[in-house]
Order: C-alpha cells, then sequence, then structure tokens
C-alpha cells in the first residue's frame, strides 16, 4: 500500500481519547486540521513537541486550525502526559492494528542502535477544510517545527 501524499483524502479512522471516547478526523470538518503522529508520551523530543504546540494553540485557534496529537501509547498514559505538562493540545490513541498510523504508513520499521523495531515515525499533517492532505512533513526534527506548521496552516 502507497502512502497518501498531498491532495489525496486524510483517512477517517477512529481514534480513542484520553477520556475514552472516539474521535476520527472527520470530526473537523469545515476547518483545517494538523495531526502529528509522535513515538511516545514523556520522552524528551515527544514532551518538546507537545508543549511546543501547546504554546502556539491559541495562535492555530485564531487562525481556526484544531490540532490532534496521535500516538501509540494508551489514553491513561495520555492523560497522566497531559496532567503532567499541562497540555491543552488535544491527545489521541492509536493503538488499534490497521489504524490511522498505520494507513499512513507512519506506524513503520526502525533501527537504533542496530536494533530493528516497529515505531512511530515522527510525521505531521495539514489538513485542509475539504478533509484533503495539503502538507506532509516527514522525520520532523522537533526545534522550530510547530512554528513551521503554524506558518503552513495560516497560508492555507
Amino acid at each position: 500500500m502507497s502512502k497518501p501524499a498531498v491532495g489525496d483524502a486524510f483517512p477517517d479512522i477512529a481514534l480513542e481519547t484520553p477520556d475514552g471516547a472516539t474521535i476520527k478526523p472527520s470530526d473537523f470538518a469545515g476547518k483545517p486540521l494538523v495531526v502529528f503522529f509522535y513515538p511516545k508520551d514523556d520522552t524528551p523530543g515527544c514532551t518538546t513537541e507537545a508543549i511546543d504546540f501547546t504554546t502556539l494553540k491559541p495562535e492555530f485557534d485564531a487562525a481556526g486550525v484544531a490540532l490532534l496529537g496521535v500516538s501509540k501509547d494508551p489514553p491513561a498514559k495520555h492523560a497522566k502526559f497531559i496532567a503532567k505538562h499541562s497540555l491543552t493540545v488535544p491527545l489521541a490513541s492509536d493503538a488499534a492494528e490497521d489504524g490511522l498510523s498505520d494507513a499512513l504508513g507512519v506506524w513503520a520499521e526502525k533501527q537504533n542502535y542496530g536494533r530493528t523495531y516497529m515505531g512511530m515515525v515522527r510525521t505531521t499533517y495539514l489538513v485542509d477544510a475539504a478533509g484533503r492532505i495539503a502538507k506532509v512533513w516527514d522525520k520532523v526534527k522537533v526545534k522550530g517545527h510547530a512554528q513551521a506548521v503554524l506558518e503552513a496552516a495560516r497560508a492555507l
């Protein structure tokens, strides 16, 4: 299966929120949406990324752009992560097999210190108000990323 590209419809696959509800990308229909996929709650890079998006959330809100952070961590872990770092950006769990991260190809084989394993490739999608992929950031470097995404979202 090939990864969806700019111009393709963003897959509408349900995710679980920290309170046990479900959320789908189509719940944001009619407004742009930023979905950032990150490997693991409460690790240095992921914490920095979530805090950066939280810091800029009022600017995303002012631009009419919704935010959603996604990892494979369970909802209870997301709740602890949110509380520990006072995050205001919504997070969702994509723990199901054949979930959203699988459909997008961001749950992939990775290597670290000679070990091969499956993991989340830090990737961000900007989805337009019609539910189409407007921009993709692959293998994201955290520093300055949230600001770059905000600038792209404002340009939609």
